[in-house]
């Protein structure tokens, strides 16, 4: 089920109007339901008060700490948890890694006042999918939340770019690749040429002309690759392919 949502996402920018998120993504039967996190009461009170007025987002509970998720998550079953990275007992980190290993893991967008830090990295890692700064307008939060729930990552292709140019950690660079590759060595030729094409920030549109394909059968690719990888979004998708270098190929 997570494959098939992802495969639909076009990788976006936070940033998108309220009006334009609306217009795309309808609508839902249910209200979105969201838990927010966050170690200082004013900024959950702040985001509650501006995220609780959209007439589609339901504030189903609040936590202080990164070590109170698993329980609320068990208790009010949110569709999306926005997640502080710096809490003092349990960080934001450890709660996502814990969260996207659970058979009905809800999506994760990380909350940060930093671009691009190696705890954003090991976090979309984990399988967050993606991030917003804590002075994002509210109508782009907003945005955001709306469009994690449908199954996009919130990250714009350029933002993609400076997150997988700045990956370190995980051992030397020739390990990396190494493993990539390997990894990698199961998928067909088109669903390389796919996973490539993700990589470099291209939406499931850019990808079906670059390769005349249909976007529904581009969207059957991207859910068979995150299937056979075992990955949980498109983001981690460009990460494994620039671990690989594929993309100084082309």
């Amino acid at each position: 089920m997570r494959a098939a949502a992802a495969a639909d996402a076009v990788v976006t920018g936070p940033d998108r109007a309220e009006t334009g998120a609306k217009a795309r993504y309808g609508r839902p039967m249910k209200p979105i339901r969201l838990l927010l996190v966050d170690d200082d009461p004013l900024v959950r009170a702040g985001l509650s008060f501006m995220l609780g007025g959209a007439e589609d987002i339901e504030i189903v509970g609040e936590a202080g700490d990164g070590s109170e998720v698993a329980a609320l998550v068990g208790e009010v079953r949110p569709d999306v948890v926005l997640m502080d990275i710096r809490m003092p007992t349990m960080d934001g980190l450890a709660a996502t890694e814990a969260l996207r290993k659970r058979p009905d893991a809800p999506e994760v967008v990380v909350l940060t006042t930093f671009h691009a830090d190696e705890q954003v990295l090991r976090a979309l890692r984990a399988g967050a999918a993606g991030f917003v700064l804590k002075d994002t307008a509210p109508a782009e939060i907003v945005s955001a939340v709306r469009a994690v729930a449908a199954g996009e990552p919130v990250l714009s292709p350029s933002v993609t770019q400076q997150l997988i140019s700045q990956v370190a950690g995980g051992g030397p660079e020739h390990d990396r690749k190494r493993r990539a590759l390997g990894r990698l060595e199961g998928l067909g030729e088109r669903e390389r040429e796919v996973a490539v094409a993700v990589g470099r920030g291209a939406s499931n549109a850019d990808i079906a002309a670059e390769l005349y394909l249909s976007v529904a059968t581009v969207k059957a690719h991207v859910s068979r690759i995150l299937t056979k990888l075992d990955l949980n979004n498109r983001v981690q998708i460009a990460l494994l392919v620039h671990d690989a270098g594929l993309l100084n190929e082309e």
